[in-house]
């Protein structure tokens, strides 16, 4: 019954903050298991807007907020400080739009939701690139830029990359003043580790991880798709996302995941 003001909210709206909270206190998803990690993101992403449309109240007049905090109450769950150091905290951050400055955002966001003063360590996927142009190290010095002054303000620990092969993973160690400590490898890409990447890694003492993400795990079109679904006549086609961060929280000790969530942002572009 929410949904006509849950869409007033969002006409009114400039930015949309949307948190799943953990996934793992999701009763619906813990018995589902997704084919692919895009399937999990939208199925994530739908779940939260319908839950979160559905509580809105029917009082139109309602105060319009410029940054719409769409959440699921029962499903936030912060990190007891007690428990802190017994914890990693890892991050891996998609950029969909180009602005280096949502890494900042995306990283203080994730903090404030697991209630930490900072990330044990965030890999981040730069935005794609357009047919026909190839990863250099001129693209991805503004984000890791902005990744750097996280590590020396003390948000982040370790910063790390993906896909990178082994040319442009030496680039980026050589320049860089903050070196990736881990470097993710697509396994649909190459289903074994390209030597000479296993030897510059070992010898830069860089940590070789594997993933199964697509190159875009969230794009413009499935976010549309997937927000005029949950949210029916909603203006969907003047929502743009900005980046998308999956969490997880790990009990080091044991190797287990505590706590598994996604945190994004979008913006209204209303002509």
């Amino acid at each position: 019954m929410g949904t006509d003001g849950a869409r007033a909210l969002m006409e009114g709206a400039a930015t949309l903050t949307l948190q799943t909270g953990n996934l793992l206190n999701w009763g619906c998803l813990r018995k589902k298991c997704p084919a692919t990690p895009g399937e999990e993101v939208r199925d994530c992403i739908q779940k939260t807007l319908t839950e979160w449309s559905s509580k809105i109240g029917q009082d139109l007049n309602q105060e319009i907020q410029e940054v719409l905090e769409c959440t699921v109450a029962q499903a936030i769950e912060k990190i007891n400080p007690e428990e802190r150091d017994e914890l990693k905290v890892s991050a891996k951050l998609f950029l969909i739009g180009s602005n280096s400055s949502s890494i900042r955002d995306a990283v203080d966001l994730a903090c404030s939701a697991l209630g930490v003063a900072q990330l044990d360590s965030v890999i981040v996927a730069p935005p794609p690139l357009e047919d026909g142009n190839s990863l250099s190290l001129e693209y991805l010095q503004p984000y890791w830029q902005e990744l750097e002054n996280l590590v020396q303000n003390k948000k982040i620990v370790a910063i790390g990359t993906s896909d990178l092969d082994k040319t442009l993973l030496e680039q980026l160690y050589l320049w860089a003043q903050v070196k990736p400590s881990s470097n993710q490898v697509n396994l649909a890409s190459c289903c074994v580790m390209p030597p000479d990447l296993t030897a510059f890694a070992k010898e830069f003492d860089i940590q070789l991880l594997t993933h199964n993400d697509p190159k875009e795990l969230l794009c413009e079109a499935s976010f549309q798709e997937v927000l005029q679904e949950s949210i029916q006549n909603t203006k969907a086609h003047e929502w743009i996302p900005l980046w998308l961060l999956r969490y997880s929280v790990i009990v080091k000790s044991r190797g287990i995941i505590k706590s598994k969530g996604y945190i994004m942002q979008a913006k209204r572009n209303a002509s």
